[in-house]
């Protein structure tokens, strides 16, 4: 370390203090941000429970490995089905199915389903897949 003459100017600039105040501001910045995220409590009113607010339920059309077909969880014939699914759309004209089919199912079983929601104008529909797992 060189011992500086009093009258000689300094050629070093300190950049610690500087660095100290930047991470200070910083930490100040992460805090008052999290904070202010969080927002204002409120007590929110609870939801009635009536029917005509409710969203219908899903129902899902099982197709079995040996062609079986069930309606949630009752096995049903193609033309049980068919009526049940009038029934529920009597009900709830919007109503939405998944069909769930057996990877070694016989195509022509999952066009029929398809081919009967097609007839009863069910427009809300899905097919229930598994996620390919690498």
């Amino acid at each position: 370390m060189k011992v500086q003459a009093e009258n000689q100017p300094y050629d070093e600039i300190n950049i610690t203090p500087m660095l100290d105040l930047a991470y200070v501001l910083l930490i100040i910045f992460i805090i008052m941000t999290t904070a202010s995220v969080q927002g204002i409590k409120v007590n929110l009113p609870k939801a009635s429970s009536s029917p005509s607010l409710a969203k219908p339920s899903t129902k899902a059309v099982t197709i079995a490995e040996d062609g079986q077909i069930f309606l949630d969880t009752y096995p049903v014939t193609l033309a049980e089905l068919e009526t049940r699914l009038q029934q529920m759309k009597a009900v709830t004209p919007d109503f939405p199915v998944v069909i769930k089919g057996d990877a070694h199912v016989q195509y022509d079983k999952v066009v029929e389903v398809l081919e009967l929601l097609g007839r009863l104008d069910i427009t809300q529909l899905g097919l229930v897949t598994q996620r390919l797992v690498k």
